[in-house]
């Protein structure tokens, strides 16, 4: 199996989505207080280690054997999601596969795009937003 390089990218809402962990809170409307609470307690939301091994693992999935149109699938410890390859692309050293990717955990769901690109020369794939 390909060496997978995971790095930070941000999504449309400009919150910071790490591929490798996501975290799971949600901005909501009120008070400042409100506001502040929320995140300082959700921005400590992420999955356990089993959760995030099922994650992880169906990325992994999709980007070595999914093709344009399959779902990846898993479930662990209340938390669950699916990897979705939207397409194929040939580049200069490689195939890019653009992945959706659905994380629902703690009663919230995240839903964001990315690109890998796997590079021919050196087995490995790299992150691109």
């Amino acid at each position: 199996m390909a060496t997978l390089l995971a790095g930070n990218t941000s999504n449309v809402n400009a919150q910071s989505i790490n591929i490798e962990n996501p975290r799971f809170f949600e901005l909501v409307n009120g008070s400042l207080d409100q506001k502040l609470l929320n995140l300082s307690f959700g921005w400590f939301k992420t999955l356990d280690s089993e959760q995030k091994k099922a994650y992880l693992g169906s990325i992994a999935i999709a980007l070595e054997e999914a093709n344009p149109g399959q779902f990846v699938k898993w479930y662990e410890n209340n938390a669950s999601g699916s990897v979705r390859v939207a397409w194929i692309l040939p580049d200069s050293i490689g195939y890019c596969k653009r992945l959706h990717i659905e994380a629902i955990a703690y009663n919230t769901q995240k839903n964001f795009q990315m690109t890998a690109c796997f590079n021919d020369v050196d087995n490995r794939w790299r992150w691109h937003q």
